[in-house]
């Protein structure tokens, strides 16, 4: 899936969506509300979440005897990118620059993290 048709997920969806990723094959409704279960969400919240899910086309439902099981239709990668892609749009007026400046004086990178750009950035040179 492309990153410019990637759908809107609310951050609570988005804690499901993590679950999900995770496990690395489909994971029954059951098992990701255990995965949830400190948000304190019921049953019914979780399965609606689930079903806006499906509706948006970020997941896919399949029925294996009474239960549902759940496999991503997009990946943790695609999703960020498009988060990202989304963010310098609309808040950055589509400059990446200002966005990383902005990283840089709110001091949000570690040293770390400016080498390992540093080297990123060397690496396309």
């Amino acid at each position: 899936m492309s990153t410019e048709n990637i759908i809107t997920i609310g951050e609570a969806e988005l804690e499901i969506m993590k679950v999900i990723w995770r496990a690395k094959e489909p994971i029954g409704s059951s098992e990701i509300g255990k995965a949830v279960e400190s948000h304190g969400w019921k049953r019914t919240t979780v399965a609606t979440f689930l079903a806006r899910l499906v509706e948006k086309g970020a997941i896919a439902a399949e029925r294996r005897g009474k239960a549902l099981y759940y496999t991503p239709l997009i990946t943790a990668k695609e999703y960020k990118k498009s988060q990202v892609k989304s963010l310098i749009s609309n808040v950055f007026d589509g400059s990446a620059r200002e966005l990383v400046a902005s990283l840089f004086e709110e001091k949000a990178l570690s040293d770390n993290d400016i080498e390992e750009l540093k080297a990123i950035f060397d690496d396309k040179e």
